[in-house]
């Protein structure tokens, strides 16, 4: 009896692409794509349905990004790999993609082999790198410094994009008093007193990478 096919969901809010990510994974007999679709609420409503092993999340999209998106994911389905396509090969982006979950980062040019070894890579728990990201990674905190949680990363992401504590509460499903908590431990964490420094904090480190927000 042949092993169960890695299920796999691709998101690219460009439909060229997934597609041509769906050509290239169908010619293989242990790949089901399960779903492409375009956008980070999009997977986040159906995750739970469709249980994917490996998601191929794009991390420049409108709407939710892939960071928050990867954050969201995980806390409905830890188990499943998110594996982050993107055009961008700088150490912020791929810092922050890592930091928020993802088990892996590849960039869109690489040859289409080394995305199904990415697959495979990241199936057998290992964090992959695709080549042109190897070496970009650099330490962008304070080793001294207290480290934000995911959660609180997660709410540094909305918060920096100007939300209000009822909106943040709203889109993860908590408590606006949860958020108010997680708020002022970011502060405290950050040494940071302003709605305007978590703004610039997180575009400075990359949090913000692909949302276009500016300050």
């Amino acid at each position: 009896m042949s092993p169960k096919p890695i299920r796999i969901v691709i998101v690219d809010d460009h439909p060229m692409v997934a597609e041509g990510i769906q050509s290239i994974l169908e010619s293989y007999d242990d790949v089901e794509i399960l779903a492409t679709l375009g956008n980070g609420q999009a997977i986040i409503d159906r995750v739970e349905a469709l249980s994917p092993d490996v998601i191929l999340l794009d991390l420049n999209m409108p709407g939710l990004g892939g960071l928050t998106t990867t954050e969201i994911i995980l806390e409905k389905r830890p188990d499943t790999r998110i594996l982050i396509l993107s055009m961008h090969d700088s150490p912020e982006y791929i810092s922050s993609a890592l930091s928020h979950g993802a088990a892996g980062y590849v960039l869109k040019d690489v040859p289409t082999d080394e995305i199904k070894r990415a697959i495979d890579a990241v199936m057998s728990g290992q964090r992959y790198l695709c080549t042109g990201a190897k070496g970009s990674l650099e330490p962008y905190e304070n080793p001294d410094r207290e480290q934000l949680t995911n959660r609180e990363q997660t709410i540094l992401l909305q918060l920096a994009q100007g939300k209000s504590n009822k909106d943040v509460a709203q889109a993860l499903d908590i408590s606006v008093r949860t958020v108010e908590t997680h708020r002022k431990n970011i502060k405290r964490k950050l040494g940071i007193a302003s709605t305007a420094g978590l703004t610039r904090y997180a575009l400075e480190h990359g949090v913000l990478q692909g949302t276009g927000v500016q300050i």
